[in-house]
């Protein structure tokens, strides 16, 4: 599971008893850095289901389970009025609520006052109170003319009412108790878990001499560029050295020209591996002041961490026996049939000396954490083993909680949703390859709804270094603006590989392939983000907007609205904090103008069948007045494929309205 900090972890769980007893339950819930629990009364639904809830308050890992018993005081008291109403029995049950009383009173003598849960405040001495209470109900034991007229007895001062009551759900008898069999188990982020802009780029493509290799000092040029477009998350494809050998020519060639960079994914050679960074790049020292520039334009660098070598990477050589030998005795280079990754050597995990294996890999995350990184991107996770990422992680955020993986894991729903459930915070998705209405609906509702959404976050990339989808391909500038806003209005997270994103970079390297012809991967590039062209502006505007409405800081309320055009989806999500919700309808169709009506679920949206309100398009600027479900939209792909409309009912203070006027 998991959530945010300053979330309530709600819990819900089905009690029952096999007899006509009243139930008692609490949720019990603890920090993981301590060992104190905390119990928090749980609330009765209907149809024996019961609720609670606690704050999240820290980061790290907080544990909780379920408590329940049968409750005889409060059995007793539904019994007791009973009793009453009829005029039978009720002097023999006032004795049987005296053992109670008296029971109770000699639980608070052995116990500190309040560790048993129950609502309101003690007072100083409580089993002093219990005893006076017993007195009490001795007395009215004793009393003849109540068996006459048992009324008062029900009345605000009477035993099953008020003080007494409030007084027994603190010192409960819990002799009968039992417990869910687990302890369960709730992660708690920092708040750009749930809500970030990643933007990755080259640095080694920000010299402004096209024949030389960039540096972080170069790369430093382009965080005002990046800041002004709304990121807030700058990822770095790997800083390290690159190796030498079988090393990649240009458009992914299998041999290397002079000059050719190489791949950066073929990490490690004599200057180091995995924890040195490419001297072409600059110094470690050069790198620190890259990560406090961006810092100080109130972003964060996030590193790309692929656990694999090349061929002149220092493990080779110094740990031989972390690497799977062919028959012939040489080390088995990577391949995913046909394709062969020749500058690459994958680790064997399990090798007989996994321990120290898995220890330095570890050590890894470790030594870029010190150096201040707290974003991690993990390339392909999903090829190695589960139980190493659940121990990996689990270790490094016991140290620095405020940790964030995002897990590059293009592969089958199970293993996507399993690598969130060992660990993970963020996850690649499918996003990419979902172009109509019926597939991102159907896709959306799976990854933002529960239960998949208990524990997947979803991040939405709509292009990367690896993937040129046929779409962008061929759907020209409103096919980068459509996916745009979809990346970025569905999902809380979502990112794009850039410059080539927004210079609206669409060539494939060969027809039906969806690598980029001239890939940044393979050799340095140059690009003019001051053409005229670029939707750097476009993608602007829409980050300031998501900026701006809380709705779009959470998956938690999207739902999708009927539309009588197929090309049209239409979306709305609401903030938690004060309802106001926001509405996105995006053009599906890169080519031509659509049109439609929108069915809004009022109810959804809290606006009464009958009621007018206004819609802003603060995309376009536009301001409508709209009424009652069904409402007009004309979306131009070459002018703006999207509107995002904010939602102002007459419910609305004054300063809604001055945000339209």
């Amino acid at each position: 599971m998991k959530r945010i900090i300053g979330d309530r972890m709600v819990v819900e769980a089905d009690l029952f008893v096999d007899t006509h007893d009243r139930v008692t339950a609490v949720l019990r819930h603890r920090n993981a850095s301590t060992e104190k629990w905390e119990e928090t009364p749980m609330e009765a639904l209907p149809n024996d289901r019961w609720r609670a809830s606690f704050p999240l308050e820290s980061l790290g890992r907080y544990r909780y389970t379920v408590a329940g018993w049968v409750d005889p005081f409060l059995t007793w008291c539904r019994e007791f009025e009973k009793w009453v109403t009829a005029r039978e029995e009720v002097l023999l049950e006032l004795q049987v609520g005296l053992g109670l009383v008296e029971a109770a009173a000699r639980r608070a003598d052995a116990e500190p006052a309040g560790v048993a849960p129950g609502p309101g405040r003690l007072p100083r001495d409580p089993a002093a109170e219990l005893r006076r209470w017993a007195d009490r109900l001795r007395s009215w034991a004793d009393d003849e003319s109540l068996a006459e007229d048992p009324s008062p007895l029900l009345g605000p001062d009477g035993p099953t009412r008020g003080e007494l009551a409030r007084l027994m759900a603190h010192f409960p008898d819990r002799s009968r108790e039992s417990r869910y069999a687990r302890e369960l188990e709730v992660v708690v982020d920092r708040e750009r878990a749930g809500f970030s802009a990643w933007y990755e780029f080259f640095p080694r493509s920000t010299a402004p001499d096209p024949d030389r290799h960039g540096t972080f000092d170069d790369a430093r040029r382009m965080l005002p560029y990046i800041r002004e477009m709304g990121f807030d998350v700058i990822y770095l494809p790997p800083i390290h050295p690159v190796g030498r050998t079988n090393r990649k020519g240009r458009n992914n060639a299998r041999t290397a020209e002079p000059g050719d960079p190489g791949s950066p994914w073929a990490i490690g050679a004599k200057e180091g591996g995995h924890k040195s960074i490419d001297p072409r790049l600059g110094t470690l020292e050069d790198f620190r002041r890259f990560r406090e520039a961006a810092e100080a334009e109130g972003m964060e660098v996030a590193l790309d961490i692929a656990f694999q070598c090349s061929p002149d990477h220092p493990y080779v050589e110094e740990h031989p026996e972390w690497f799977r030998t062919r028959p012939d005795g040489t080390i088995r280079y990577a391949e995913n049939p046909p394709k062969k990754y020749e500058d690459i050597y994958p680790i064997d995990f399990e090798t007989e000396t996994w321990p120290e294996l898995w220890a330095e890999l570890k050590s890894v995350f470790a030594y870029w954490a010190e150096e201040g990184v707290r974003v991690f991107r993990v390339d392909n996770p999903h090829t190695k083993p589960l139980p190493f990422w659940e121990w990996t992680i689990r270790e490094l955020k016991e140290e620095h909680p405020d940790l964030i993986f995002l897990s590059e894991a293009f592969t089958r729903p199970k293993m996507m949703y399993r690598l969130a459930k060992v660990g993970f915070t963020q996850s690649y998705t499918y996003f990419a390859w979902r172009n109509t209405k019926r597939e991102l609906l159907s896709y959306l509702e799976e990854v933002a709804r529960p239960p998949v959404s208990e524990h997947f976050r979803p991040n939405l990339w709509p292009n990367t270094p690896d993937i040129l989808t046929e779409f962008l391909q061929n759907g020209g500038r409103p096919a980068f603006m459509q996916r745009f806003v979809l990346a970025a209005t569905l999902s809380s997270n979502y990112g794009v590989y850039g410059p080539a994103f927004e210079l609206l970079e669409a060539a494939p390297r060969s027809p039906g392939s969806e690598e980029y012809l001239n890939s940044e991967k393979y050799e340095l590039r140059q690009w003019d983000i001051e053409r005229e062209d670029s939707l750097r502006h476009f993608i602007g505007r829409v980050n300031r907007i998501r900026r701006e409405q809380p709705a779009f800081h959470t998956n938690e309320t999207l739902h999708f609205h009927a539309m009588d055009n197929d090309q049209i989806l239409a979306y709305s999500k609401t903030a938690a904090n004060d309802g106001t919700a926001v509405l996105t309808v995006v053009n599906l169709d890169p080519h031509h103008v659509q049109t439609g009506w929108v069915h809004l679920d009022l109810a959804e949206l809290g606006i009464e069948p009958d009621q007018s309100f206004q819609v802003h398009d603060l995309l376009g600027g536009g301001r409508y007045f709209w009424e009652g479900s069904a409402n007009f939209v004309r979306l131009e792909p070459w002018e703006s494929p999207a509107q995002i409309f904010r939602i102002v009912t007459e419910h609305r203070t004054e300063r809604d309205f001055d945000y339209f006027f």
